[in-house]
């Protein structure tokens, strides 16, 4: 038996006995086990240094010893704090959602604002999602190209874009971007949504864009047909744009709330 060995076995709350096994698997399980915190350090040396001049597998294995009368349990204590963060997380996460940014609607820019007036922040969208789960319908009316590549919102219902890049492509010269053109079937893929998810024109549906540019005019398209309770995101998914050119000023994504690049047939527009 190495000198090294023999150290670690005079520390308090060890044993040690004559089988192969190797250093790397005995730092592994925490140096075996610790009867005290107070070991902790002069175990890990000890095994260091048995690693060291060995060059390999030692003859050592250490034995389990029942924890002294003041050990804390550790493992209890594990468990506890776990269930508790889980309890939080269940309970808290639709009342603390993210930073609550309520909305003056007067200081909006003309090209956000709806004739129903009715506006959300992302982090009041996801609260009102998470607080009316199947009754509240969170639509993301971005091109497919963004929903999928930009990411979405983990809990966004369907992807229905409210306009889409001309096909075959063109070119816009006053915005420096691909020409989009309203999508004709807006309104009726919004319809088949509602009546899938058993809702009807008085329920709360939400839309969110990019950043509240097309979620607006959108709104009042769902308006002229007949809903009455359409909510535009007015930061949308990534946000505004920033004096630096980045959209890193507000926003779903900037919030913090789940997004995911993950998407499911039911969320996919396939028209």
């Amino acid at each position: 038996m190495t000198n090294a060995t023999t150290r670690l076995r005079q520390q308090p709350g060890w044993r040690v006995l004559g089988a192969a096994v190797d250093p790397y698997h005995i730092r592994k399980s925490r140096y075996c086990n610790i009867k005290w915190l107070g070991y902790h350090r002069r175990a890990r040396a000890a095994l260091r240094g048995a690693s060291a001049k060995s060059g390999g597998l030692k003859r050592a294995q250490a034995e389990r010893l029942p924890p002294g009368p003041d050990a804390p349990d550790l493992g209890g204590l594990i468990l506890k704090t776990a269930f508790l963060g889980l309890t939080l997380a269940v309970f808290l996460t639709p009342a603390f959602a993210g930073d609550y940014h309520p909305l003056d609607a007067s200081k909006l820019p003309e090209p956000k604002r709806t004739k129903l007036g009715l506006y959300l922040s992302a982090p009041e969208a996801y609260k009102m999602k998470a607080e009316g789960g199947d009754k509240v319908l969170l639509i993301d009316v971005r091109t497919k190209g963004e929903f999928e590549f930009v990411g979405h919102p983990a809990v966004a219902d369907q992807n229905i874009p409210y306009m889409e890049i001309d096909d075959p492509a063109g070119w816009d010269n006053k915005k420096n971007i691909y020409a989009m053109s309203p999508n004709s079937d807006f309104v009726s893929a919004v319809a088949t949504l509602a009546a899938r998810a058993h809702v009807d024109k008085t329920s709360a549906i939400i839309l969110m864009c990019r950043s509240g540019d097309r979620s607006s005019p959108a709104t009042n398209l769902l308006q002229q047909a007949g809903y009455t309770r359409v909510y535009s995101v007015t930061d949308g998914f990534e946000g505004d744009m920033s004096p630096d050119g980045r959209r890193d000023v507000n926003g779903w994504k900037n919030a913090g709330l789940p997004w995911t690049y993950k998407m499911t047939d039911s969320q996919a527009y396939l028209r």
